[in-house]
C-alpha cells in the first residue's frame, strides 16, 4: 500500500495579504472551511482550551470531523483543565488530540537553577517558564504543519488588536495562522456556545475569563480586563506567553540558550 503524503501548502506575504482581505469580512465558519479546503491535514486546532479555542473546534469538527487538535500539558495546569479535557474528547469523539509535553531534560535544568516557582520571581523568569513548559512543545508541533486554527481576538488585548483572519506566521516557519474569530466580540464567542451546547472549561463559572496554567491564572475582580487574572503580580510585563507574539523584554533569551544547552548538551536552540 502506497501512502499518498500531501504536499506542503506555502504561501507568500502577497498571496496571503489579498486572501486575508477576501475573508476579512467573512464568518468564521467561511474562513474555517477555507482554510481546511486549503491545507487537508496539514492544518490543526491549537487550544488550551479556553471558550474561542472550544468555538473554533467545534466548528471545524462540524466540517471535518476528524480535524486534529493539538493541546499542551505543561505540568501545572489546573485539574479541572485535565477532566474537561476527558469532556472534550468524549463530546469530539472522531477527533484526533494530540496532547503535547514539555521536554523533561529542559524542566528538570529550569527547576534546579531557578526553583519551581520560578515565576513569581521576575517577569524573565516567567517568560522562560512559559518559554520552556509551553512554547517550545508547540514549536514542535507547528513545525509539522503548513497553519493552524487559534482563537485570537482583536478586542483580548493590545497586542492582538491588528490581526488578521488568516496571516503567515513568520515567528513559525511563514505557516498561515487562521484567527477566524478576529472580529468576534466575547459576547458573540459565549452566544455561540450556548445556542450550540459547545462544552466549556469549569473555572468560567468560578469568574475565570483566562486560563492557563494553574499558579498563573486565578479569576478575575469586576471591572477588570478579562485578562487580568493572567501573571497578575507582574506590572507593565505583557499578558503573553511567546507562542503569539514575540516577547522583547530582554533577559530570558540567555537563560533559554543556556538551559537548553546544559539539558542537550551540545544541542543549540532551533
Amino acid at each position: 500500500m502506497v501512502e499518498q503524503v500531501q504536499q506542503r501548502v506555502v504561501f507568500d506575504d502577497l498571496e496571503i495579504g489579498e486572501i486575508a482581505v477576501e475573508l476579512d469580512d467573512k464568518e468564521p465558519q467561511d474562513v474555517i472551511a477555507w482554510a481546511l479546503e486549503t491545507f487537508g491535514d496539514r492544518i490543526a486546532v491549537v487550544t488550551a482550551l479556553q471558550a474561542e479555542g472550544m468555538v473554533v473546534l467545534d466548528m471545524a469538527y462540524r466540517l471535518k470531523p476528524d480535524i486534529r487538535v493539538i493541546t499542551v500539558d505543561t505540568g501545572r495546569l489546573p485539574q479541572e483543565t485535565y477532566e474537561f479535557l476527558d469532556r472534550v474528547r468524549e463530546h469530539y469523539p472522531d477527533a484526533r488530540f494530540e496532547v503535547l509535553f514539555p521536554d523533561y531534560r529542559e524542566v528538570e535544568v529550569m527547576v534546579r537553577k531557578h526553583g519551581v516557582n520560578l515565576f513569581y520571581k521576575a517577569v524573565p523568569l516567567r517568560l522562560l517558564c512559559c518559554h520552556i513548559r509551553k512554547v517550545r512543545p508547540l514549536l514542535r508541533a507547528l513545525q509539522n504543519l503548513d497553519a493552524w486554527f487559534t482563537g485570537l481576538r482583536r478586542e483580548q488585548w493590545a497586542s492582538r488588536a491588528n490581526i488578521k483572519k488568516v496571516e503567515l506566521d513568520h515567528d513559525h516557519g511563514g505557516i498561515v495562522k487562521v484567527n477566524a474569530l478576529a472580529d468576534w466580540t466575547k459576547e458573540e464567542v459565549w452566544d455561540y456556545i450556548r445556542a450550540n451546547n459547545v462544552p466549556y472549561h469549569p473555572l468560567y463559572d468560578k469568574g475565570y475569563t483566562s486560563i492557563g496554567c494553574a499558579p498563573c491564572t486565578r479569576s478575575i475582580q469586576p471591572g477588570e480586563d478579562d485578562r487580568a487574572g493572567r501573571w497578575w503580580w507582574e506590572t507593565n510585563a505583557p499578558k503573553e506567553c511567546g507562542i503569539h507574539c514575540p516577547i522583547e523584554t530582554g533577559g530570558f533569551e540567555h537563560e533559554v540558550h543556556a538551559i537548553l544547552g546544559e539539558a542537550h548538551g551540545h544541542l543549540e536552540e532551533k
